[in-house]
């Protein structure tokens, strides 16, 4: 709710896109890191006119499995990210830009020129991976990013006061980054629940419902005399000039077959023949990179300082730099916090941007939760993990053994042993009530019986 204006502003009068056409590429991006704020960006995105939110899936989000909607957006042109990790996917979409101009913009031609949105909370800025992703995004000479800090300082459990009393705007400037304060909306002074007479303000509106009294209060506060979900024939006609705008802003004109070929998805054909599968494991890292990028315009990445140790550098191009963005070596620096998201988000921006990433096995504990949004999202990412030791577990004389997990099973086969048996989830993106869910991927108790009395 304190959001709102921020979000009424972006979508309604300052964003570039087309509501018929969600996958343009040439559109403005938008991340929201508050992902319990959801409803707003679904909200917003209704009355812009995607057809992919329809007012029935508003009226059903808390209780169905929203599936559909999540596909149709398929995190390309609207993402909710997890706290932290927002800041990351807006500084891997302005570097995904940044490198496309540099390779394909020309002076009387800028094929590629949109920006990228944000809005970030305290939380966000409580996670290390923020500061990472802030300076990396300062060293690489990152523009066409533009982050709103929500600072309504109240947090779940309390105001922030008890946990986090930083000077954000200093933090950023010492950054290098460029921030504006502003009252109502870096650094929005927000209410948390505007709107609510007994709630706003207060930590008991950051992650719960107003519930049903206070929801009338608020609308009685707010003057809104409408029933839920209806909107006026006014609002209606005004958001309704996007649909039409959006398709006058589509003038890219379809003339490089690399670029089509990264904006669209089409992999080359015959590209998998450059794979070299019989070699010695060591050498892998270096040859097949290098192989891959010859034939895949839109293949590019890197490691954490780690490039001569994994062998992961591409021999035909330079270093993605702040003056040389259009090479394809990007100097991730130890950061692995945010490389993992910034990699996501490459593939996020373009389908056939295929990042790699290559650090050594231990460190990749520092970024399971980017890993696992790459899994959630289908994110085209490559990860190279070398240095790897042999993780013995059980002896060979137990061969009944049986995994429960509501979790992929993946990794799991190889310590059940062929005679085990894995229970788990190996597909992520619904939402539903638990044990509906629990059903759904027969995560139940006589399932695990049925699988045990096999064992024994």
């Amino acid at each position: 709710m304190g959001c709102a204006p921020m979000g009424h502003i972006l979508y309604d009068e300052i964003m570039r896109y087309n509501p018929k056409n969600p996958y343009w590429f040439n559109r403005d991006c938008f991340v929201l890191s508050a992902g319990h704020g959801c409803m707003l960006q679904y909200a917003l995105l209704h009355l812009a006119g995607y057809d992919s939110v329809q007012e029935d899936d508003l009226k059903n989000l808390e209780h169905q499995v929203i599936l559909r909607i999540l596909k149709h957006l398929e995190l390309k042109l609207q993402l909710v990210c997890l706290l932290g990790q927002c800041i990351a996917n807006v500084v891997g979409l302005a570097l995904a830009e940044k490198h496309l101009v540099a390779r394909f913009n020309k002076s009387n031609n800028e094929i590629v020129d949109h920006y990228m949105y944000a809005i970030l909370g305290d939380g966000c800025q409580m996670e290390g991976i923020a500061n990472e992703a802030c300076s990396f995004a300062r060293h690489c000479g990152l523009g066409m990013l533009i982050a709103f800090y929500d600072d309504n300082q109240i947090s779940l459990d309390r105001d922030t006061k008890i946990t986090f009393i930083e000077n954000v705007d200093e933090c950023f400037k010492g950054l290098g980054w460029h921030v504006i304060w502003s009252r109502m909306g870096i650094l929005v002074t927000t209410t948390v629940g505007y709107g609510s007479p007994n709630k706003a303000n207060s930590y008991n509106v950051h992650g719960s419902a107003l519930g049903a009294m206070e929801v009338d209060a608020t609308r009685k506060n707010l003057t809104w005399p409408h029933e839920p979900f209806h909107v006026p024939e006014d609002v209606k006609r005004h958001w309704s000039r996007h649909v039409q705008q959006g398709a006058a802003l589509e003038k890219y004109k379809d003339e490089a077959t690399e670029l089509k070929l990264i904006i669209t998805g089409e992999l080359p054909a015959r590209w998998d023949k450059h794979f070299h599968p019989a070699n010695a494991t060591r050498n892998l890292p270096q040859q097949n990179p290098n192989a891959f990028v010859k034939v895949l315009p839109g293949f590019l990445g890197g490691s954490a300082d780690l490039a001569s140790s994994n062998m992961t550098l591409l021999k035909m191009y330079g270093n993605f730099q702040k003056d040389t963005p259009e090479e394809r070596n990007i100097r991730f620096g130890v950061r692995e916090h945010e490389i993992g998201v910034i990699c996501n988000s490459i593939t996020y921006h373009s389908p056939d941007l295929i990042p790699y990433y290559a650090t050594f096995f231990v460190f990749t504990d520092y970024m399971i939760a980017a890993i696992r949004m790459s899994a959630l999202s289908q994110a085209r990412v490559i990860y190279i993990m070398t240095h790897d030791s042999i993780e013995s577990v059980l002896p060979s004389s137990v061969s009944s053994r049986l995994n429960i997990e509501a979790e992929s099973t993946f990794g799991w086969n190889k310590i059940v042993g062929l005679k085990g048996k894995a229970i788990g989830i190996d597909w992520f993106g619904t939402s539903a009530p638990t044990g509906r869910l629990y059903k759904e991927f027969n995560l139940t108790p006589e399932v695990v019986v049925a699988a045990a009395k096999e064992l024994c």
